[in-house]
């Protein structure tokens, strides 16, 4: 019987347009339960999807600098997350958790 030969899965991989990146950032911020680093390192995922230089050259950071903020073992500034954003893309949005009923 043949070995079965596995490799890691890599989303970046499989991230092609601005559509599925910013679909996989939303599902990655809904599942995410406050877990800031799982958001930073999905991040981390589309720049890898857009390249690192590219995305780096964008957002005013060197190279180094990003796979570092991104790594999801440091916390970056809310500046630099928004400059990565900004870099990939993409927008943040918000909106209401609940709506509610207001009563007279």
């Amino acid at each position: 019987m043949p070995k079965t030969v596995t490799t890691k899965y890599d989303i970046s991989e499989h991230l092609r347009t601005p559509q599925e990146m910013a679909a996989y950032l939303e599902m990655c911020i809904e599942e995410a339960n406050g877990d800031t680093a799982f958001i930073i390192k999905a991040l981390g995922d589309i720049a890898r999807a857009k390249g690192m230089t590219q995305v780096a050259r964008d957002a005013g950071l060197s190279r180094e600098s990003l796979y570092k903020a991104l790594s999801g073992e440091r916390s970056p500034g809310f500046d630099t997350i928004l400059k990565v954003i900004r870099a990939l893309g993409l927008k943040l949005h918000a909106k209401a958790a609940h709506t509610t009923k207001l009563t007279a």
